[in-house]
């Protein structure tokens, strides 16, 4: 039930004059989800990202798209399921992936904002195909400034194998010592100032905290392959996160400073659950599964201009929404043949509708790993090597009961339509 008080909050809301927003996209990696302040962090210290909750709406219930890295991009970028590009972007994309990455052809958020007026930029982790026929430049993107692949050290820019992997636009970047997740602010940052007056779309999808784990001012730590994993929570994980945290500091204080805070909304997620440093809260196990650890994330929205601020909201939602709700509030319609699957979520989290129930579908298709589940309102159904496992998320969100024998009815409901939704993608 809507109070009478935030309904009529909503409509004042509403019925301010509408200009068309900025949008602003953080994307952390392999964040957990407890792992900032607004979610529970006790010993990483996130003020500006706290600021977010503070000033907007905070989703406790939100979802990625997928357990790793390159189906939730692919996700966002899209606002539809991945599957429906094909089994190459329902995994991480590795450097043995040649040729393989998101078709230009494909309707993108960053495309249909740029047709209808907006400039648009991405500095940081694309990791939708590394060849330069993928690059975001050919997806809508008016800048690039980052890397192709799934993670680089944070000093040298170099992959795993001594690759270097920093581009500006469709070329590679001169070399630098700084370090990635400062350069990255400090170019959203003159992106920010040179569109003030000209609607922008800015999307930030950071490397941190993905691993090699490395903090600020310590180009000591550059890594080799044989320590490229190496790390302690409180010695590399916590300044990581914190510098990430102080770089979105210093994008928002440039909204601030160019006057665009009250019509832009940002948005900050994660793209899977945390790994080995991160702490994924009450939720059980970690990224690569599709347990809620592996899934679950944390999310905020603000828009001073259409939403309360300080909300929490338990709405159910997913990486792909976030797709759908920028476009909706820049006026603009999913491309012809390629409809979303997310769902706006300004009008509910204004107040003006109802918590809406809805069904939500992953599925993992590695040759060791096949995994299926669904989120249908409180209950979460999961085809896991052929087990069968039922939750009830309300009563207990760290899937820590299988009630599978208690409700078998649930259970084949779930996958009947798990089954469906498999053969539509």
């Amino acid at each position: 039930m809507i109070s009478r008080r935030a309904f009529l909050s909503s409509l004042a809301l509403a019925a301010q004059p509408r200009q068309r927003p900025n949008v602003v996209i953080f994307l952390s990696d392999d964040m957990g989800y407890a792992d900032i302040g607004c979610f529970g962090a006790k010993d990483i210290k996130t003020p500006h990202i706290d600021r977010l909750a503070r000033e907007g709406v905070k989703l406790t219930d939100c979802y990625s798209n997928g357990p790793v890295c390159t189906p939730t991009r692919c996700g966002l970028m899209t606002g539809r399921y991945q599957q429906r590009y094909g089994k190459g972007l329902e995994w991480a994309l590795l450097p043995t992936n040649v040729n393989v990455g998101l078709s230009p052809k494909h309707a993108t958020l960053s495309r249909l904002l740029k047709n209808a007026g907006y400039r648009t930029a991405i500095h940081g982790k694309w990791h939708l195909g590394r060849e330069p026929q993928f690059n975001p430049i050919h997806h809508g993107f008016d800048e690039y400034y980052g890397l192709t692949g799934g993670n680089v050290d944070m000093y040298s820019k170099e992959d795993r194998f001594k690759n270097y992997d920093f581009y500006d636009g469709l070329e590679k970047a001169p070399k630098s010592n700084g370090y990635l997740t400062d350069m990255l602010a400090a170019r959203a940052e003159k992106f920010i100032d040179a569109n003030k007056t000209n609607p922008f779309f800015l999307y930030v999808p950071f490397n941190a905290v993905h691993w090699p784990f490395q903090g600020p001012n310590r180009p000591d730590t550059v890594r080799d392959l044989n320590t490229w994993y190496d790390g302690s929570r409180a010695g590399e994980y916590k300044p990581m996160l914190e510098a990430m945290d102080s770089a979105i500091g210093r994008v928002l204080n440039s909204l601030d400073r160019n006057g665009l805070t009250q019509n832009t909304l940002v948005i900050f997620t994660n793209d899977n659950g945390g790994e080995r440093l991160s702490d994924n809260g009450p939720f059980r196990h970690h990224k690569a599964t599709l347990w809620e650890g592996g899934i679950r994330v944390p999310a905020l929205l603000r828009w001073p201009a259409q939403l309360p601020k300080g909300k929490v909201s338990n709405q159910v939602a997913i990486s792909m929404d976030f797709t759908a709700t920028a476009a909706a509030a820049c006026g603009v319609q999913a491309a012809a043949g390629e409809p979303f699957d997310g769902i706006d979520l300004t009008p509910i989290l204004a107040g003006r509708q109802p918590l809406q129930t809805r069904d939500l579908y992953w599925r993992i298709n590695q040759p060791n790993q096949r995994v299926r589940a669904i989120r249908s309102g409180k209950w979460k159904y999961i085809l896991d090597g052929g087990i069968n496992n039922l939750y009830d998320l309300q009563a207990d969100p760290g899937e820590t009961r299988d009630l599978f024998y208690v409700h078998p009815e649930i259970a084949a409901k779930l996958r009947a339509k798990l089954e469906a939704w498999d053969k539509n993608v």
